[in-house]
């Protein structure tokens, strides 16, 4: 998958002859804020994957069964007051 590089129409303004401050127009500065959170999304998906790596886990089959067994169980009427 190719990047996909947006364009920023920001002003540069210089101090004392040196690039100082972007000035941008507020869509674009959303924008920015939007793909940075989205970044900020994947990077913790990624980190988190990585975490749980060895972790162990069910298939869907064994998940349905231990789920239709909960149900089961719980559609039971308890006892109240012990």
């Amino acid at each position: 998958m190719k990047g996909v590089f947006m364009v920023v129409n920001a002003q540069i303004i210089k101090k004392n002859g040196e690039k100082e401050y972007a000035v941008l127009p507020y869509d674009e500065f959303q924008k920015i804020q939007e793909e940075l959170a989205l970044y900020e999304d994947l990077r913790c998906l990624r980190e988190a994957k990585m975490a749980e790596k060895d972790a162990p886990t069910i298939g869907i089959a064994e998940l349905k069964k231990r789920i239709a067994g909960q149900t089961s169980k719980s559609s039971r009427p308890r006892k109240l007051g012990g």
